[in-house]
């Protein structure tokens, strides 16, 4: 299993430091979200300032942009990683896709494969030099002159990687992947009975098995009572999003969201937390001592993820030999 650092919140003067840092630490990725900053400006500076570390948006909102602008933007990045560089996407929700950004919102697990089936047509034109004629119901991309077209990566295109909740996604991502992105907000329970399944599912659809397929888990992890409380708000927070609802219905938690919903669009940020009770947590989040913590990560993900990204900031000494 990789280990990963994961930075949210950052600003595009910092990133070079931090990912040097976790380039120094031994850690095996960084990756970026797409929160205040854009993480594909950010993460320029990050391979810069970086020789080793694999570098990825985690997530970059697909939807807010259009298949031709992303694969512009991940293929200048693995020019400037020399091959390091990681295209993570997710669909976000819809009221950020509409409200946010002002974009199209409508079926988002088809829009999200035939995004990612663009980008790849996209490539496959500049790698090969034929006529780029790409034609789906929510993306047209027939039109790449030679002044435009920055021929073949020296070092081959970007792996995809997309993020998802809901089976559809997953199994979008499972289709036409390389790697799928786990929601911090999902249990032991939901990865294993409802996203592997789905994962599955898709890579059959692409004759293919989950062999080799990465499957990356931004997942919670607390060794103290501020990181416990800090987590207890992420919960609540994510939990009070409609689109997130079924990894609470399958513990039998379907209040919950409803309580949580409700009490978000009161505003009442400050109270939501104090409805997160230890079961919940200890479903979410691995809580440990901080001499533990790595080894009950692995001993809870160990066999079904291969990368992960713990919230606590886990060293590398305190992972176990296997």
């Amino acid at each position: 299993m990789k280990l990963d650092r994961t930075a949210v919140d950052y600003t595009p003067h910092d990133v070079g430091a931090i990912a040097k840092r976790a380039e120094d630490r031994g850690y095996d990725g960084f990756w970026l979200a797409e929160t205040k900053h854009d993480p594909f400006l950010a993460l320029s500076g990050a391979a810069a300032a970086t020789e080793r570390i694999e570098l990825g948006t985690a997530i970059a909102v697909a939807f807010a942009r259009n298949p031709m602008t992303i694969a512009t933007t991940a293929n200048d990045l693995q020019l400037l990683s020399n091959g390091r560089f990681n295209l993570g996407l997710g669909s976000q929700i819809e009221a950020h896709i509409t409200k946010r950004f002002a974009m199209p919102w409508s079926k988002p697990a088809a829009r999200m494969r035939e995004f990612v089936l663009a980008i790849r047509a996209i490539w496959h034109a500049w790698e090969t030099g034929e006529r780029l004629a790409f034609r789906g119901e929510f993306y047209s991309h027939t039109l790449m002159t030679p002044f435009f077209d920055p021929g073949p990566n020296p070092h081959g295109n970007a792996p995809i990687h997309l993020a998802g909740v809901g089976e559809l996604m997953t199994e979008v991502a499972g289709e036409v992947a390389d790697g799928f992105l786990c929601h911090s907000f999902t249990t032991e329970r939901y990865l294993r009975e409802v996203t592997l399944p789905a994962l599955e599912r898709g890579r059959a659809k692409a004759g293919k098995t989950v062999e080799g397929f990465e499957i990356s888990g931004p997942v919670f992890a607390a060794t103290n009572d501020e990181e416990i409380a800090g987590v207890r708000r992420q919960i609540a927070f994510y939990g009070s999003t409609p689109a997130y609802k079924p990894v609470l219905d399958l513990h039998g938690w379907g209040s919950l969201h409803e309580e949580l919903h409700r009490m978000s669009r009161r505003q009442q940020w400050a109270e939501m937390s104090e409805l997160i009770t230890d079961e919940v947590l200890n479903e979410f989040a691995v809580v440990s001592a901080p001499e533990t913590v790595t080894a009950a990560l692995l001993d809870r993900y160990g066999d079904v993820l291969t990368r992960i990204s713990p919230s606590s900031r886990i060293r590398l000494s305190d992972r176990r030999s296997d």
